[in-house]
């Protein structure tokens, strides 16, 4: 949170509102990073208030959080959750003088017999002068040891050591200056890179923040952090993960959700969902990495798109006959042609339909030839509801409502009417280099699969390789 200087809602329909992407009521300003309790997710902000949710689509308020104050954030170590949060500072008052303090609970769950709280103490400060307001705390955990990261634009951001048993302050440890400008920091690790995470801009002004999330990376957890140009972060450097959205303005407060199986996602909050009257919410958005960088992804917008396959670049379609064009091959050759050329219309989806069945179609792949059978239209369905940070989708032949289906064995076909059943519905979430993976939304919740291509030509319902790209698909609007 920075000092202070400086109807769509219930659907979550993704075509062209980011901002408006969960459901429920999510107001929250300065969300913590995800923690999974007892069945349930949780979030908490500056206040004592946070939300809670059963599926990470709808969320409402919930959670108890004592001690007030700005900006937590949450890990879960063996079987506690470590939770800072920082008092004072934040330029509130008009004082940069904060404390930041850890305490922890074995769950997060106020009805759980585990629920309760208990204070470890303060892990880092700012006395108001020096160049740091601490407040803005963020976790990492890699190897057995504990990092915090705090800090916000007046001054530095810091690095200090925690004891992972304790979340107690190593001893003898004295805060590293790792970046300036920025705020609301969080912290990341891959392939050998300590990402640090940074939120650039303005903030706490409704439409008018300019808030944006921007990275810089170290070997080292105490840095030197540069960005893709070799920038420090000391100097001002970071390279941008996401920036406002559509109709989401200053995003900030980035949180890790590893999803597993080459899928990540992130929370934030935009500093004003200008769907929700300008209000603060949570957001929850794919993460992509690109050369070694995260950035931020993207859920599907409802539209009409080529679904191709990444293992050979065949498009998903109907198994029917293919119905030829009306035309004279002959016409595209001999002497140019010497009058007015006229457009050649493309096949009507009533030509293409001569031939399907009435019946359930099996799907398979084959080259993608811009016929009616190879267009997809997806839309989200609200009424169904949604999982991790999106909703559930109907996937059917555009222009029509025959809709792909799960089978009980496995297999994939359309029915030939869109019913809102179990089978019909879909989740497409993007992966972590950008293409997308496609799994029954509600139907074989047990046994978990994807549609996969399993030869050139023929799809299947089997369980998902990250390694492959057999499961990987490409959505090509048209």
């Amino acid at each position: 949170m920075k000092h202070l200087a400086a109807a769509i809602l219930l659907s979550g329909l993704l075509s062209g509102t980011a901002s408006a992407q969960l459901a429920g009521e999510p107001f929250i300003h300065d969300p913590s990073t995800l923690g999974f309790s007892d069945g349930k997710y949780y979030t908490f902000g500056t206040g004592r208030g946070g939300l809670v949710s059963e599926d990470g689509w709808t969320w409402h308020a919930g959670g108890e959080r004592p001690g007030g104050g700005v900006a937590p954030d949450i890990i879960k170590i063996g079987d506690r959750y470590y939770v800072a949060y920082a008092v004072g500072g934040g330029g509130m008052n008009g004082g940069h003088a904060s404390n930041v303090k850890v305490m922890w609970t074995k769950s997060l769950d106020p009805k759980s017999a585990d629920f309760g709280y208990h204070d470890v103490g303060t892990v880092a400060s700012s006395n108001g002068v020096e160049d740091c307001d601490a407040i803005d705390p963020a976790f990492l955990y890699v190897d057995g040891r504990l990092w915090l990261s705090y800090g916000t634009y007046f001054g530095y951001i810091r690095m200090v050591e925690l004891d992972p048993k304790t979340g107690q302050r190593v001893a003898g440890n004295e805060p590293v200056d790792v970046a300036i400008d920025m705020e609301a920091t969080a912290l990341m690790y891959r392939d050998g890179y300590y990402y640090l995470l940074g939120t650039h801009g303005t903030c706490c002004d409704g439409p008018n923040s300019s808030y944006n999330i921007r990275v810089g990376r170290s070997r080292n957890p105490t840095g030197p952090f540069v960005d893709n140009l070799g920038i420090p972060l000391l100097k001002g450097g970071g390279k941008l993960v996401i920036g406002a959205r559509d109709r989401g303005i200053g995003p900030g407060h980035f949180g890790l959700i590893d999803m597993g199986d080459g899928m990540q996602k992130f929370s934030m909050h935009y500093e004003s969902d200008m769907v929700r009257a300008g209000r603060s919410v949570l957001a929850i958005q794919p993460l992509v990495w690109k050369d070694g960088w995260p950035l931020g992804g993207e859920n599907i917008k409802a539209g009409t798109y080529e679904i191709q396959s990444e293992r050979g670049g065949g498009a998903l379609e109907l198994a029917v006959d293919f119905v030829r064009a009306n035309f004279d091959f002959r016409r595209s050759f001999g002497p140019p042609p010497t009058g007015p050329l006229t457009p050649l219309a493309e096949q009507t989806l009533e030509q293409d339909m001569a031939v399907w069945p009435t019946g359930p179609i099996k799907v398979d792949l084959n080259d993608f030839m811009v016929r009616p059978h190879q267009k997809w239209t997806i839309t989200p369905v609200s009424e169904a509801g949604g999982y991790m940070g999106s909703p559930y989708y109907k996937i059917v032949i555009a222009g029509t409502e025959r809709a792909l289906a799960a089978t009980a064995d496995g297999d994939v076909v359309t029915a030939p009417a869109f019913t809102g059943a179990a089978d019909q519905l879909w989740r497409i979430d993007q992966l972590t280099d950008g293409t997308y993976r496609i799994s029954p939304g509600k139907a074989r919740a047990k046994d978990p699969t994807a549609l996969v291509a399993v030869g050139a030509s023929t799809v299947a319902l089997v369980k998902f390789d990250p390694a492959s790209d057999a499961g990987r698909w490409t959505f090509r609007l048209q």
